[in-house]
């Protein structure tokens, strides 16, 4: 599942929704990549927090990859970084 660039209130419904088809279109862990996340708010943890617990209901794990840097700071300030488990994104390359 690729998370969009923007993970707002504005989107978390729509995004919510697409939940559901993701956890039941696979086995195994569902992989999440949020490496595309640019514009996001409180709505990102909140969906992601959603897609574990819909994917720990129907017996799945849940990889997040590629979580800005800004997305970890969020999930440490809520007390919620051991639940979700953030991959941060690569460092950028040195040129």
């Amino acid at each position: 599942m690729q998370l969009p660039a923007t993970a707002t209130l504005d989107e978390a419904a729509a995004l919510a929704e697409t939940l559901p088809a993701a956890i039941a279109s696979g086995s195994g862990p569902l992989q999440v990549d949020a490496s595309a996340l640019q514009a996001f708010d409180t709505s990102a943890i909140a969906l992601l927090l959603q897609s574990r617990r819909l994917a720990q209901a129907a017996g799945r794990d849940v990889v997040i990859t590629g979580a800005p840097a800004k997305l970890a700071e969020l999930a440490r300030l809520y007390g919620v970084e051991e639940l979700l488990s953030l991959s941060p994104s690569a460092p950028p390359a040195s040129a």
